[in-house]
């Protein structure tokens, strides 16, 4: 079966990075990877949106980054959740799990 790639929805692209980092810290590649995989190669996160997301969520505070080595040996940016993003994730979490179900309730109707 070929994969489906659907376009995100405005605003999700910040959750989905804080969800991802806050499993461990990534480096970028790894978590647009993370992303797709989990999604079952249905999200794909282009390197033109991740990068810019992760600069704006750093910005915030509610991520922070340090260098490393990547798996493949190469010098990379991984980043982690901090204290005030763990925060702001259970915050889009909670109003993500309510929209969803107010989608869900309007779809289901007859």
């Amino acid at each position: 079966m070929a994969d489906r790639r659907i376009d995100l929805p405005q605003g999700t692209l910040d959750l989905l990075i804080l969800r991802t980092v806050a499993l461990e810290p990534l480096h970028g590649w790894a978590i647009s990877e993370r992303i797709h995989q989990i999604s079952s190669k249905v999200l794909f996160v282009q390197q033109g949106s991740l990068y810019p997301a992760l600069h704006r969520l750093e910005r915030k505070d509610w991520i922070t980054a340090r260098w490393g080595v990547s798996e493949n040996n190469r010098r990379a940016k991984f980043y982690e959740l901090t204290r005030l993003g763990r925060k702001q994730l259970e915050l889009q979490e909670s109003t993500w799990r309510t929209l969803a179900a107010a989608v869900a309730q309007i779809l289901e109707t007859t």
